[in-house]
């Protein structure tokens, strides 16, 4: 659904393939030879350094779970836009995503205590903005949606990625950088047969900051952020109206 995690989801699975392949090749070999065994003790630095590595980003990105804040970010690519990413725990949540040049939002979801919402701008009609509360179905599929903006997504992502790294040959680093007046911690990486370096970063909020897949043009990176999001950005748009999904059938 999005090249970011498509190209991703593919690498891993690439690579997951490939670390089961060297377990039972080194398996059967019986791991008798020296170079083998010299062989098995770098993957197993490599495997060791890659998670203290992620799990050192992991931790400083989930420190911001259970935290409200509304965050702004700028999306680069064939499709630029802004978004809009804001949660008030325990179920208030915002997502919005406004094309770049245009004045609509192609994308606008609310959750609050009565459900979660898929809305549209009213386009300058007369009949204002409409709103569809969602069913069990098609709040998963939105969901979705803005996945990619939770630290639970890549947290995920990049356990799954470090034992593949160090089986595979891969390179797992952390770096540092400032965007839009953020100071960041990165964690890059770089996967074999895969051009350039991919970057994941988080700010001292423990916020996403700036996320760059190696091969692919579209990146995001924060503009904007504060712990006290207005109540408004969690309650659908006044006069919407207001339809629900039908029930999905077996």
């Amino acid at each position: 659904m999005n090249p970011n995690t498509d190209r991703v989801g593919t690498l891993i699975g690439r690579r997951g393939a490939r670390a089961i392949a060297a377990l039972v090749v080194l398996g059967g070999f019986g791991l008798t030879g020296c170079s083998v065994v010299n062989a098995v003790k770098k993957v197993e630095h490599d495997v060791r350094g890659n998670k203290a590595t992620i799990d050192a980003f992991t931790n400083k990105i989930n420190s911001s779970q259970g935290a409200t804040f509304e965050a702004t970010y700028a999306t680069t690519g064939s499709s630029p836009a802004t978004v809009v990413y804001a949660v008030e725990p325990p179920q208030g949540l915002a997502f919005e995503v406004t094309p770049t040049g245009t004045s609509t939002s192609s994308v606008h979801i609310i959750v609050n205590t009565s459900g979660e919402y898929s809305c549209t701008a009213s386009n300058g009609s007369s009949s204002g903005p409409a709103c569809q509360k969602l069913g069990t179905a098609d709040a998963a599929a939105e969901n979705r949606i803005f996945d990619l903006y939770t630290p639970a997504h890549w947290t995920a992502f990049l356990k799954d990625f470090s034992l593949a790294a160090g089986l595979a040959g891969d390179t797992v680093t952390s770096s540092t950088m400032t965007v839009n007046g953020f100071a960041m911690q990165c964690v890059d990486f770089q996967a074999s047969g895969v051009a350039g370096t991919s970057t994941i970063c988080t700010t001292a909020q423990g916020i996403l900051g700036f996320v760059q897949v190696a091969s692919d043009s579209t990146s995001f990176e924060l503009k904007s952020y504060s712990p006290s999001p207005p109540d408004s950005l969690f309650e659908l748009p006044p006069g919407a109206t207001i339809t629900t999904s039908p029930p999905t059938t077996s």
